[in-house]
């Protein structure tokens, strides 16, 4: 046990390698808060999380105001019941984007320092479920990429040894989808998985319109369909249509989780890290869903969800979406299309310091008065 000595609030705008588009935004940059904690015998564990262009400036104040100070003098592996404390000091504010991306800084910090202090890499310390997970891959299946582009990039990653591809939906007519659905189909053949993504962009009657011509090409699943909060009109949906309906990017709590599988509204979670409020909260989700039967395949910040993937037993897919190649020393492993979790002690990111350096827009220091 030690005491946490100093915090040190960061945050590191990335701009997006390629260009990403879908029904209803373009990704513009990866505004990347982050934290290192120290603790009194020097360890130091570095959390982060990230939005898409907006609110990281919003984030970063929340941490220097609010939460980070309330971090000083606290015993650094009391990391379930800081969660809660800093949970319940900004409860006005919860649940919430910003205030859960703030938590999820702090939360995967300490855990990472948690794993440097114990020697174990952050897919033992979680669980050790797993060795590797399958991946699937979304950069080239954005939305304003035409058809040809689809099959290309579709087939690079069979290649590669991946076990599926994302493809972004929501063009103005569903004849539009189709065509770039069954491109793709014909082109990967029968064996190869092709994951669809509406963003939240249908009404439910619409879902429903689109879904029943997405289910003669065989999708893996009809992801984010409709507005994340009508945990009834994605019951409706699910029942309407055999294409499993995933949902979770976009949900901030346990408790909204809780409902969509009470509910029958969702075959798939696709729980955030990021977004959900941390490592620890992560968890949780992923346990509940075990009890469901419920696979999870989480959003984005696959350096960080390989690690968990591997820690739970109902783990599904990784996300292939690179970002964080530009501020560290070293790339996942990738083996046969599976991505392997790195042996390092904590979350197993090698962050380059120096090249982060130069995207850090914020940086501020806490220490004990």
């Amino acid at each position: 046990m030690a005491k946490i000595v100093s915090v040190e609030v960061l945050q590191a705008d990335l701009k997006p390698k390629a260009k990403r588009t879908d029904a209803v935004q373009s990704f513009e940059c990866q505004e990347t808060p982050m934290v290192r904690i120290t603790d009194a015998d020097g360890v130091v564990g570095t959390g982060y999380s990230y939005t898409i262009g907006t609110g990281g400036s919003s984030v970063v104040r929340l941490l220097d105001d609010h939460l980070v100070p309330l971090l000083i003098g606290r015993e650094a592996d009391d990391v379930e019941r800081i969660w809660r404390d800093l949970f319940y000091r900004v409860h006005a504010t919860t649940v919430g984007a910003l205030t859960s991306i703030a938590l999820a800084v702090i939360d995967t910090a300490l855990w990472d320092l948690r794993g440097r202090r114990t020697f174990l890499p952050l897919h033992r310390l979680a669980g050790g479920a797993k060795e590797s997970i399958d991946l699937y891959c979304t950069e080239g299946g954005w939305l304003h990429i035409g058809e040809r582009e689809l099959v290309e990039e579709a087939l690079r990653a069979k290649e590669r040894g991946f076990g599926g591809t994302k493809l972004k939906v929501g063009r103005r007519h569903v004849a539009e989808d189709v065509r770039r659905i069954a491109a793709v189909r014909e082109a990967v053949g029968a064996g190869w998985e092709i994951m669809t993504d509406a963003n939240q962009g249908f009404t439910l009657d619409e879902a429903i319109r689109r879904v029943r011509h997405y289910q003669d090409f065989d999708v893996a699943w009809f992801e984010e369909p409709i507005h994340a909060d009508d945990v009834q009109a994605h019951r409706r949906l699910a029942a309407a249509t055999s294409v499993p309906i995933a949902v979770g990017e976009s949900l901030y709590s346990l408790s909204q989780f809780k409902d969509y599988l009470q509910s029958g509204a969702c075959s798939i979670l696709q729980v955030d890290v990021g977004r959900i409020g941390g490592i620890t909260p992560w968890l949780k989700v992923a346990h509940m869903a075990e009890a469901f039967n419920v696979p999870v395949c989480p959003h984005f910040l696959m350096e960080l969800h390989l690690p968990l993937c591997c820690a739970v037993p109902n783990s599904r897919w990784l996300e292939f979406i690179p970002q964080l190649d530009l501020v560290t020393s070293s790339q996942i492993r990738i083996e046969a299309g599976k991505a392997i979790p790195s042996d390092v002690p904590g979350l197993g990111i090698d962050w380059d310091w120096a090249a982060l350096d130069r995207y850090v827009v914020h940086r501020h220091t806490h220490t004990a008065h």
